[in-house]
């Protein structure tokens, strides 16, 4: 006959390892939910800043209601500047309506009445008309303006900006500041405009 106590040791050798292997499982998960973590939080510089944002996101485009924009620089599709009159904040000759004539060409987007209105200054004459948010696209028109005479480069530079509004291809809006619009039209002009201080 065997000993008793000696069989217990037996049983109990038995176990323990057992246990140990069992304890051994449970804890595998908790250590590699573990590994998995620290390895996705890396370390970041803290002045690293995120890339910048699409500006021709269509999303951003949708955020253009209600707001102001002033012409600040036209390349043209052959990458030569256009001049623009004001856009150093030239001081000059008052329209009928107090406009300054001098002052470059601007565009306001506003949903006030309930509608979507475009209206502005566009270099001689101030224009009026409905526009569109599709597709990240944004679209004028018809445009309605006033009749002043305007003459020389003043309403060469209307009849342009009043043209590209027209043929309006390409819609970038850049929200980090400075603020800034960016329209591309069809002909591969680019027009630049800075948020107008309200």
């Amino acid at each position: 006959m065997s000993n008793p106590s000696i069989a217990r040791r037996r049983a109990a050798s038995r176990v323990r390892p057992a246990r140990r292997r069992a304890g051994a499982l449970a804890a595998a998960p908790l250590v590699a939910v573990c590994a998995m973590l620290a390895a996705c939080a890396l370390p970041t510089h803290p002045e690293s800043a995120a890339p910048p944002s699409d500006p021709f996101n269509p999303a951003a485009t949708q955020l253009l209601d209600d707001t102001s924009w002033t012409l600040a620089s036209w390349q043209t599709a052959g990458g030569a500047t256009r001049e623009i009159a004001g856009a150093e904040g030239a001081e000059g000759a008052k329209d009928a309506t107090g406009a300054d004539r001098e002052a470059a060409p601007t565009l306001v987007l506003s949903t006030a009445t309930g509608q979507r209105r475009a209206s502005g200054f566009a270099g001689c004459n101030r224009f009026s008309g409905p526009y569109a948010l599709k597709s990240g696209a944004l679209t004028l028109g018809p445009l309605a303006t006033t009749r002043m005479a305007c003459s020389g480069s003043r309403g060469e530079l209307e009849h342009a900006y009043l043209d590209a509004l027209a043929h309006i291809a390409k819609t970038g809006v850049q929200w980090r500041a400075p603020l800034r619009l960016e329209l591309v039209t069809q002909d591969g002009a680019i027009l630049r405009f800075d948020a107008a201080s309200r």
